[in-house]
This record gives C-alpha cells, sequence and structure tokens, in this order.
C-alpha cells in the first residue's frame, strides 16, 4: 500500500517527439492528456456525483519529468482538492507512459499506467478504498503499453483491456501488434490475446451496454485502427473495425460476420477503407454508439505524415453504422495530424468537442478548440461555437469523460508546440459555453477552477 502523496497544483507536461521538420515537430507541447490510445482517462461516479480523472503531468521544478496524475471535480462543491502524484520514474520524460483510468461496481478506482515495449512495464493501480483517492496499492507490473480499460457494468462485471505489444518490426521501428484480455477482479488475467498483427498498429475502442437483438442485455466492446505498412508509423493508413459481445470469445464486424483472429493482412473482413490506395493516413480520435449501439467512428484523415501545408486538407472523417452500411461523413479541417478530439452522442444530438480551429501556433499540434453539432444523427454539421480563442497556446487533445456529467463534460491540455512552455489543464461544460482552469498552483487543501471569459460564439 502506498499512501498518496499529493502534488501543489494541476500542471500538464511538455513533450516534444523531437522529429524536425521544415513546420516544427512531428508533434509536441502539452501532452498530458496524450494519446487517443489511452481511454478512458476520465470517470464519472454518479455515486458520489464526482469525476475522477488522471493526466501526465510534472513537478514544479521540471516540465519535462512524468508524474501520473489522479483527482477528482467535486459536481457538488464545483470544487477540486490537491492532485494525487501517484507516480513518476526520474528517468521518464514521456507521455506514452500516460495512465489511463477505470472504476469497478464496488467504486475502486484503478489507474494503469502504460508501459513502453518491454523496456519499461506497465502498472496497475488500485484505490485501497471506495471513490477515495487517498491510497492505491499496486497490484501488478505488466507488459502493455496504451491501455484501454473497460469494465462490464454490474452484471456483467469483469475488466476487458485492449493495448499493445511491441515486437521485431522491419528497419522503420517495432511493430506494435494489439491484444486484449479479461479479468474478474483485476488481480488474476487470462493470457494475452491476439487481434491485429500485420506490420503494427494503432487504435481507439470504446464500450456500450443495451439491448441486442434478442431484446437482451448486452455489453460490446468495440476498436477501429489502422495498419503501419513495413512497420512505418507515419504511413499509418486504411481503417479497420472489429467488435465483441461476449467479452473476446468472439469477435465480429459490424454486421456480424466473424473474424478469423489474430489478423495477420491488411486484406481482411475488419477493412472499412482502404486509404493506402489513395495515398493518406488516418489518426484515431474517438470511437463512440449510437442509441442502438451502432458504432461511430472518428478520426483524422491526411495526406502526410510530416507538419505543414502537405498534408492538407487534414480532414475530420465520421464513419457511422447504419441500416446495414457504413456512412461516411468529412465534417471540417484542420491543421495538424494530432489535433484530437471527442464526440459525444445524445439521442438524434451529436456533438464534436475539439481543436479544429487555427491556434496561435500554426501547423502545431492542438489549436483552437470549438464544439460542432449535429441534430439529424451526423448527417450534417456545423460549428456551434469556439470555446476558446486568442489562446496564449494551442490547446489539444480533448477527451471525454466515460461518461461524461456537466460541467466536467470534457478536458484537455495547453502548451506551446515551438518551444518549452507551462501547461495548463482545463475543462468545459456540454455546450461549451463556459470554461474554467485548473488551478497551477494550490496553497491549500482544495481550490474552486478558475472560471475563463467566454470565447466568441460565432457559427458558421
Amino acid at each position: 500500500m502506498r499512501k498518496s502523496v499529493r502534488a501543489d497544483g494541476y500542471r500538464g507536461i511538455w513533450f516534444t517527439l523531437g522529429f524536425k521538420f521544415e513546420y516544427g515537430d512531428k508533434y509536441s507541447g502539452g501532452l498530458g492528456t496524450y494519446t487517443a490510445n489511452h481511454q478512458p482517462l476520465a470517470v464519472y461516479a454518479p455515486a458520489v456525483k464526482k469525476t475522477f480523472f488522471t493526466w501526465g503531468g510534472t513537478p514544479a521544478s521540471d516540465q519535462r519529468l512524468l508524474v501520473i496524475m489522479v483527482s477528482y471535480y467535486d459536481h457538488e462543491k464545483g470544487t477540486v482538492p490537491r492532485p494525487v502524484a501517484l507516480y513518476a520514474d526520474p528517468s521518464v520524460k514521456d507521455p506514452h507512459d500516460n495512465a489511463s483510468i477505470q472504476i469497478d461496481a464496488d467504486g475502486h478506482i484503478w489507474v494503469l499506467k502504460s508501459g513502453r515495449g518491454r523496456r519499461r512495464p506497465g502498472i496497475i493501480f488500485r484505490s485501497t478504498r471506495p471513490y477515495d483517492i487517498g491510497e492505491f496499492e499496486c497490484v501488478a507490473r505488466q507488459e502493455f503499453t496504451y491501455p484501454e480499460i473497460w469494465h462490464g457494468p454490474d452484471d456483467s462485471g469483469g475488466f476487458f483491456l485492449l493495448f499493445t505489444k511491441y515486437f521485431k518490426g522491419t528497419k522503420n521501428g517495432p511493430a506494435r501488434n494489439l491484444f486484449w484480455k479479461t479479468s474478474a477482479d483485476g488481480r488474476a488475467w487470462s493470457e494475452d490475446h491476439a487481434l491485429a498483427a500485420f506490420g503494427g498498429h494503432y487504435q481507439t475502442s470504446g464500450r456500450w451496454t443495451g439491448a441486442g437483438a434478442d431484446g437482451k442485455r448486452v455489453t460490446k466492446y468495440a476498436t477501429f485502427f489502422n495498419y503501419h505498412p513495413e512497420s512505418h508509423v507515419d504511413r499509418r493508413t486504411n481503417i479497420y473495425y472489429a467488435q465483441t459481445t461476449d467479452a473476446g470469445k468472439t469477435w465480429t464486424t459490424a454486421a456480424g460476420a466473424p473474424l478469423a483472429l489474430p489478423l495477420t493482412s491488411p486484406d481482411n473482413p475488419a477493412l472499412l477503407v482502404d486509404l493506402k490506395s489513395q495515398g493518406k493516413f488516418m489518426y484515431t480520435c474517438d470511437l463512440n454508439f449510437d442509441a442502438s449501439g451502432n458504432p461511430i467512428l472518428l478520426c483524422i484523415v491526411s495526406r502526410a505524415g510530416e507538419p505543414g501545408p502537405k498534408g492538407d486538407p487534414r480532414e475530420w472523417f465520421l464513419m457511422h453504422w447504419k441500416n446495414g452500411k457504413w456512412e461516411t461523413r468529412t465534417i471540417t479541417t484542420s491543421d495538424h495530424n494530432y489535433d484530437m478530439g471527442s464526440i459525444y452522442v445524445n439521442g438524434n444530438n451529436w456533438k464534436i468537442i475539439a481543436p479544429t480551429e487555427t491556434g496561435p501556433q500554426r501547423y502545431g499540434t492542438g489549436g483552437e478548440v470549438a464544439v460542432w453539432t449535429s441534430n439529424d444523427n451526423g448527417v450534417s454539421w456545423k460549428r456551434e461555437r469556439r470555446v476558446t480563442n486568442s489562446s496564449e497556446f494551442n490547446h489539444g487533445y480533448v477527451r471525454r469523460p466515460e461518461p461524461a456529467a456537466d460541467p466536467f463534460y470534457a478536458f484537455w491540455a495547453d502548451g506551446n508546440p515551438s518551444h518549452l512552455s507551462e501547461s495548463r489543464l482545463y475543462f468545459t461544460n456540454s455546450d461549451g459555453t463556459k470554461t474554467w482552469r485548473l488551478p497551477y498552483e494550490m496553497p491549500g487543501d482544495e481550490a474552486r477552477p478558475e472560471l475563463l471569459p467566454a470565447a466568441s460564439e460565432d457559427s458558421r
């Protein structure tokens, strides 16, 4: 057991991958809520009216040293406590090691810190008391990167973990293959089951619970992913989709056709869009479901792996399984491959909260955050309003709590992608009319986030 160490503020890590191009780094800036392959980063607990969340933070003395942070927003009080500095390795300054978070049926908080290949392990932490971040135990150290941790609701029970493992690839780098495993209690886990292994992949997943075709309650876990030809991550391409409604015993397409796993060829039944033949690349953002449990995929399609105008237009691309086929939409464009955001679904009303607008550091990771809305199941879209405007730094990696509850409806970090800077944390409400900044420094044990002036409410 380890009693939680409290930090004195909400700070995000600053990071650069170090790959420089004419228009700047491949990606860099405030990456506290990075990556799209860590899911979820926040979970709302209705029993205590708190949203628990994790991010990659730093100590005040070093804006590049990674500290796995955990905290919560108290919806009744409108306050946050001093965050917990859960874990730090003095040698790690890399937000690829950021964590994901989940809550089990008894209210215990689970934090899964990502490993990095076989160089350092993934670590599983569990709070010793329900809905309490005051003390955690280290449950296990395992080989997993990019943890996407889901928990079956109530009677469904158990954990479902999707993750990545690294294998020998080509001269272009290692192969990032996809796996999943299950656990009834978070302590004893099944073997690692291979999902996709043909060059390498990045995935984004989701969970849905509702009535199946036979009227019985079902929990669906789904993932969509890309493909790295010859293990080249800067040529990530194609769109694939797979789902399971029996905790991984069988996997199918959205139409229900069985998939023989692991998938070992780029040409397989899970393939939705052959972007490779079009010379295009795909960057995952978010996966959600409509009211009937049909999947909705949100990603960015680009023309180049490097920043700058060569990759334009970078399209916000949406796919929706509807009436037995995939419908596609292009919603808007932005100026960077890593302008990650999230999609929200409430009946016919869909919403995207994302850094789609050009920020102060053009062609850098992120930008200005906006709300896009659709009132017809994703068929037509309009920009409802800006959430941020005239910012000092770009905002990036806008994350959706699972589930999301006002006013902590989306959260993210900012930072200057051009050079080392502070990185602050923010959250906004469901319509983007109010935005708060979490306290960078906290003299006391509890604080009220700062309500920022409203951005312009233009639409187009």
